[in-house]
């Protein structure tokens, strides 16, 4: 795709701009914030543009160099080298153009659980998580659970967790729907192969300024925790379920000790949910353009499988087959499903736009 010369006049003059507005001197508070943020964002798109305007002058120079005979052979090898080169970085700044999702920076919530398939779908989603764990470590991303239902052969019916660092979601948002897993069960004495499910949601997490709720809008119920089997029951009052009136959103928070502490992971799990919704709404005209990409992000869509017996893993959305299980399930190996998917995506957009 060749991004046109006044296009890259464009970008350089822009980013000069906000550069001289940063040397002034003059910026301060939210200004100050915002110029500096269009400067981290614009500077490699920017930099990408000079070095095509300049690739773009030395062919033009080289060209003219091939009328001369005792220049022409040098001038056609490098030609020919820069001409290679050309096409590849004027889609990599195509690519870098493209609209940016506005959550793609943010941290996310990862919600994970178990499906049909009962003891082998709870280790399951236990297999899933430590997946993603081990992926965000891989990154340096901070992962920490905000709350769990431990089934009681291992894995989990239930974990919700969030996941701090440079773009998260921009990584996972790729991940949500439901994932399938064929194997033999430790419990199956016949060795016959079952097939269970486990669904993931990867929600953008949001600022507080992105959601504000309002006190009068909450409906706060206290109570008494319970726990498996009667197991670490709590003594207090220190469970709580919050309900959003305006949307029906509700959200109860019981793993902490601490009934300030389980408010405190209501609400935020409560502010990703709103945000999730509130995108979900601004997003309606563009959900027919969304699910011609990868994935719609619907929870309900099946995404992958995972199939021990062959030791492959298979994604669904873009016909990809991968022979490497047991590393994309040690979570280094998940980096090139999530990297072909996201290439997937960034090629389609493309092509929607050059259409």
């Amino acid at each position: 795709m060749q991004v046109p010369a006044d296009r890259l006049d464009q970008i350089t003059h822009r980013f000069a701009e906000i550069e001289a507005r940063l040397a002034s001197g003059t910026l301060e508070g939210e200004e100050f914030v915002q110029a500096s943020r269009d400067y981290a964002e614009l500077e490699p798109i920017a930099a990408a543009a000079r070095d095509i305007k300049a690739m773009r002058a030395e062919i033009a120079e080289l060209s003219a160099l091939t009328a001369d005979p005792e220049m022409k052979a040098l001038a056609d090898e490098e030609l020919a080298q820069l001409r290679e080169k050309l096409p590849v970085a004027e889609r990599q700044l195509a690519i870098a153009m493209l609209p940016r999702d506005s959550a793609d920076s943010k941290p996310a919530m990862l919600e994970i659980r178990a499906g049909t398939g009962g003891d082998e779908a709870a280790l399951f989603a236990g297999d899933l998580y430590r997946m993603y764990e081990r992926y965000a470590a891989e990154r340096g991303w901070r992962i920490e659970p905000v709350s769990m239902s431990a089934a009681e052969v291992g894995g989990f019916k239930e974990i919700v967790a969030n996941i701090a660092g440079t773009g998260v979601f921009a990584k996972l948002k790729f991940e949500s729907g439901v994932h399938r897993v064929q194997r033999v069960p430790v419990t199956e004495s016949g060795g016959r192969i079952h097939t269970s499910a486990a669904t993931v949601a990867v929600l953008p997490e949001p600022d507080e300024v992105d959601v504000q709720i309002d006190p009068g809008d909450l409906k706060i119920d206290i109570y008494r925790a319970s726990g498996a089997g009667g197991q670490h029951v709590n003594t207090t009052d220190s469970a709580v379920r919050l309900t959003h009136l305006p949307s029906g959103l509700v959200v109860i928070q019981q793993d902490q000790r601490s009934q300030h502490k389980n408010k405190d992971k209501a609400m935020q799990v409560l502010r990703t949910r709103l945000y999730e919704k509130m995108r979900g709404e601004a997003q309606g005209e563009e959900a027919a353009a969304r699910k011609a990409m990868v994935g719609s992000g619907d929870r309900s869509e099946r995404i992958r499988t995972y199939n021990f017996p062959q030791g492959r893993v298979t994604d669904h959305r873009i016909g990809l087959t991968l022979h490497k299980l047991p590393e994309i399930l040690a979570g280094p190996g998940l980096a090139e499903l999530i990297d072909a998917l996201i290439a997937e995506d960034e090629a389609k957009r493309l092509a929607a736009l050059n259409g």
